[in-house]
């Protein structure tokens, strides 16, 4: 495709993204920010990992600013001390990096705003604008009102003098936690319930990862955003849905502080949501803390570092972010769809190998015993040029379980005895029969291959019905642990309303199989793979097991004395069993 081709379709593309349409209008001549440079942020809390949701909203972030030439900011929100920690603010810099986004020199927290964020407080208490509230939580909820009741409060009407005084109280430690906090002083009759005087400023008693114990009063989330992207010179606050109830005001805030810049926009979008998954970072939190995962990357989780773990790459999620698009209205994006983008990506790059994961042994009866010799397998069936490696053949090999049936069903074209099949990469073979152990499970399976059909092409020009059966060579393999992955959940909306997600866990999200046979190549890989300096926070080396599906190395377990894979996609099965 010629360069004026990609960009007409790529202008199509983004025609479709009502963001875009909205940012390219605000920057056109007579727009809200004619001559400014597109300008956007992620601002994270620092209170767990990463998730597929983020990620949606990290490359509509990101990918806004890239499109328009603009920049991007990386603002730690840790406004709120109770769960943030310095191990999230590393893990958040570690995936946006590993999904190939870059903030360059403009990383804030929203804890530099502090000083600010009180004196704008400050400002609006003068302007009376703001005022200190004693009502207790249970009050609060009683004077609330409905939607033909306004909320009231009895001390709205503080003199300004007194209202300052006791901001500083609070501000000094002079008061006990929940005794007060600061409201905005907007309308106690709106429709909108978040304009009804929402509280900006609450006491905490509490240490912050970064500030420690020099606050005692922390600013809402509601009063901080706006004040801080206003501060970062933010042109488009791109925001979930959620928060679109909020966006008056996050427009009274930035309208009456005398921040001496331009007005953001907030503009929301749907947030994504997949089927058989949980999203809500309280609820990831229970799972790990809990212990019904093994930890945040664990690869039944929806964080970036257990997908990573999984054997996710970065293509394949951003591509899954590109093709779901940008949307007004909610929906729920099916787990297949996110591994579709997978195997599209890891099908055109993936070296394949041969693994054996339900083992049972299959004798070549007429192949001279001691005796070994070499063949060569490509290693990309799609890119030649990623060239070939060795296995080797002997006597006594390695074939899959279900690759052999003493009676045969329709449509069956794997072994069974009378049935010729290739062995990839290999000879013919001629299944003449099994042995089986005293409880009559099969334990080995015999058969004579054709000397004259080196590389699976018999000198005589036949066609043969039988299907192409993986092996591995007993006498040159490994054993390796393979961990299989299922949806975490059963249920496929876990999330529900009055549902207990627990009650949805699937018991069987996690096989363990543990006489896996690989190619004993694998052991120089997870040597080469050893030597790296940061294993979990990069992709770990990923195969397509032939005709089973793709593996990675596990980037925390594995080792070249103890080889462990994670499946991190199936590949389409066309025989249904």
């Amino acid at each position: 495709m010629d360069e004026e081709k990609k960009e007409t379709v790529l202008e199509d593309e983004n025609s479709r993204n009502f963001i875009y349409n909205f940012i390219k209008e605000d920057i056109a001549p007579g727009g809200q920010f004619e001559g400014l440079t597109v300008h956007t942020r992620f601002p994270p809390e620092p209170n767990g990992y990463l998730h597929i949701g983020h990620c949606k909203a990290l490359c509509i972030d990101f990918g806004m600013a890239e499109k328009f030439g603009g920049i991007c900011n990386l603002r730690m929100d840790d406004t709120n001390p109770a769960k943030e920690d310095t191990e999230y603010v590393e893990a958040i810099q570690e995936d946006i990096h590993w999904l190939g986004f870059d903030w360059g020199d403009r990383f804030f927290y929203g804890s530099d705003y502090f000083e600010k964020d009180y004196e704008y407080a400050v400002e609006l208490i003068k302007k009376g604008l703001a005022y200190v509230c004693e009502l207790t939580p249970e009050q609060f909820k009683e004077y609330r009102g409905d939607t033909t009741t306004p909320a009231r409060s009895p001390y709205r009407d503080r003199p300004i003098e007194e209202n300052l005084r006791l901001f500083e109280m609070m501000k000094n430690g002079e008061v006990e936690e929940g005794k007060m906090t600061l409201r905005a002083k907007i309308d106690l009759a709106s429709g909108n319930f978040n304009m009804r005087d929402p509280v900006i400023y609450r006491i905490r008693y509490i240490n912050h990862h970064r500030q420690g114990t020099k606050w005692c009063i922390f600013p809402m989330y509601d009063f901080a955003h706006p004040i801080q992207d206003a501060l970062e010179g933010i042109t488009h606050s791109l925001c979930s849905l959620e928060y679109e109830d909020h966006r008056p005001l996050y427009n009274w805030m930035v309208e009456n502080v005398s921040i001496p810049y331009h007005k953001p926009r907030q503009i929301e979008f749907a947030r994504l949501g997949i089927d058989h998954t949980v999203m809500s970072k309280r609820k990831l939190r229970k799972l790990v803390e809990e212990n019904y995962v093994s930890g945040w990357d664990d690869p039944r989780m929806p964080t970036l570092c257990g997908l990573r773990r999984r054997g996710y790459t970065a293509k394949s999620i951003r591509t899954f972010c590109d093709t779901i698009g940008v949307a007004k209205s909610s929906n729920t994006i099916a787990f297949s769809e996110l591994e579709r983008c997978l195997r599209d990506d890891l099908n055109a790059t993936a070296e394949r190998t041969m693994a054996v994961l339900h083992p049972v042994k299959l004798t070549v009866t007429n192949y001279p015993e001691g005796q070994s010799e070499s063949f060569e397998v490509e290693n990309n069936p799609t890119r030649p040029e990623d060239g070939t490696h060795t296995i080797t053949f002997s006597r006594h090999l390695w074939i899959e379980e279900d690759d052999f049936l003493e009676e045969p069903i329709p449509k069956y074209k794997r072994m069974y005895p009378g049935n010729e099949v290739r062995l990839k990469g290999a000879y013919l073979v001629t299944c003449t029969g099994c042995v089986k152990d005293e409880n009559g499970k099969v334990i080995e399976v015999l058969c004579e291959y054709d000397p004259a059909s080196k590389g699976g092409n018999p000198a005589d020009g036949r066609k043969v019905k039988g299907a192409t059966i993986h092996w591995v060579d007993s006498e040159n393999c490994l054993d390796a642990e393979v961990r299989l992955y299922d949806n975490l959940f059963t249920d496929p909306n876990p999330d529900g309303p009055d549902k207990d997600f627990l009650q949805a866990l699937n018991p069987e999200s996690l096989t363990i199989l543990h006489n896996v046979k690989v190619e004993k190549s694998m052991q120089d890989v997870a040597r080469e793979f050893d030597a790296r300096e940061n294993r979990t926070g990069t992709n770990a080396p990923t195969f397509q097991f032939m005709r089973v599906g793709f593996f990675c190395l596990d980037n925390k377990d594995s080792s070249a004395d103890h080889l462990v894979f994670n499946r991190s996609v199936s590949l389409r099965d066309s025989f249904k069993k």
